[in-house]
């Protein structure tokens, strides 16, 4: 296949996408003006529920809007050589190859974060401000950032020099190596993310003595779930929003509650959510979740090595030879069909766990309490009870609402 065919495959595939997600967002959205089933009743107050439908439908235009335009600037930048072009800009500056690479990602990060930075503004202190939920300021927005690129140039840079190191020292070998070093950085990352990252954004505090502590940690021994501390984060600094999840790897776990979500919900209520993830360790799908993240990076990575040495992927994306870095880029393009498949098979799974993660929360806490807790998160959060069933197959990692209390019932 000439380089010129390439081009013209990774073009179709990149309109292809554009063109169902575009699709899939106008059906959702055309979807969602149907009026408050009866099902939901006593779920959201009819103001309410009006109000998250517009939440929903201006999320949805703006999301037109802005991903119309990174679209567009991906299309022209692809189809006029713009990668080759900034490979050959950066040539004559660094003789080293790896140099070169670490420069030209580089470049295209800072580029890409330049042209969505306003949306990420709108869409934060005008969007979020208007229906209630930001708290964040713009002193939070530019000091996040900041410490974004930071991190992005230390962890990610830190694998992408590996990986090319690999790659040119071992050659078409390099995709088990470098499969074994993000395999051990994954369960690092499991481990110590809520102490290494997280508090450079927030700030974690432990839950102090009272009922909640009593109700988790005496939750905790009946069902035999290994539990090391309770933590608070302030999430209010920068959304209403709530959430609630863990951390840590092995028998020593942590729970992590947003404030947002202490303040507005009973004590009886934030053990069914914890139950709730409790069942997701005792059903294992943490586990099979982490081993099958595993098992899809070590695919993708046996199919790059096929792939990464080929002159023509260079060639169809502007290159004046062979450039490593460049067909990165490419096989990132051409790989997205089979991420897209895989991404809709993670989806269904973690659809039926949380189901099963449901169940035993019903079964092990009054059963009365995470329905009732499911409910205010969705009213808060103004989230979409009725979006279209197509849009929740290709997207949805949870079930919407309504199915999970039917489920439940």
């Amino acid at each position: 296949m000439n380089p010129k065919a390439i081009l013209y495959i990774i073009l179709i595939i990149s309109v292809a996408n554009y063109i169902f997600e575009l699709v899939l967002d106008i059906v959702n959205l055309k979807y969602g003006r149907n009026p408050l089933p009866k099902e939901a009743e006593g779920i959201y107050e009819t103001e309410k529920y009006e109000k998250s439908m517009e939440y929903q439908r201006v999320q949805t235009r703006f999301g037109f809007v802005s991903g119309g335009i990174s679209f567009l600037a991906s299309f022209l930048f692809l189809a006029l050589g713009g990668f080759g072009w900034l490979d050959s800009l950066l040539q004559p500056f660094f003789a080293n190859e790896i140099a070169r690479a670490m420069v030209f990602f580089g470049v295209l990060y800072v580029a890409s974060d330049i042209l969505s930075m306003p949306f990420q503004w709108y869409g934060t202190f005008v969007i979020e401000e208007r229906f209630g939920f930001n708290k964040s300021t713009p002193k939070i927005f530019v000091t996040d950032k900041l410490k974004g690129y930071l991190i992005g140039a230390l962890l990610g840079g830190g694998l992408l020099y590996l990986l090319l190191l690999l790659i040119t020292s071992l050659g078409i070998q390099f995709w088990w190596v470098f499969w074994i070093a993000i395999t051990l950085f994954t369960l690092f990352m499991n481990m110590f993310y809520t102490t290494l990252i997280m508090p450079l954004f927030n700030k974690l505090t432990p839950l102090g003595e009272g009922d909640l502590r009593t109700a988790i940690e005496s939750y905790s021994t009946k069902v035999g779930f290994p539990l090391t501390n309770i933590f608070v984060i302030d999430g209010s600094k920068r959304s209403s929003k709530a959430n609630a999840f863990f951390s840590g790897f092995g028998k020593k776990k942590k729970v992590v509650l947003y404030d947002t979500l202490i303040e507005n919900h009973t004590t009886e209520e934030l053990v069914a959510v914890f139950a709730h993830e409790v069942g997701h360790y005792k059903k294992k799908h943490i586990i099979q979740s982490l081993v099958s993240s595993i098992l899809q990076t070590g695919v993708m990575l046996f199919i790059m090595s096929l792939l990464i040495f080929s002159e023509k992927l260079s060639l169809a994306l502007g290159a004046n030879s062979l450039q490593l870095h460049v067909n990165l880029i490419a096989f990132a393009m051409l790989y997205s069909p089979i991420s897209f498949v895989t991404g809709i098979i993670s989806n269904v799974i973690s659809r039926k766990n949380e189901f099963e993660a449901d169940n035993y929360a019903v079964e092990t806490t009054n059963k009365n309490d995470l329905p009732v807790a499911l409910k205010k998160l969705s009213v808060d959060n103004l989230s979409n009870l009725q979006p279209h069933p197509a849009y929740v197959f290709f997207h949805y990692s949870h079930p919407p609402l309504l199915k999970r209390l039917a489920a439940m019932q």
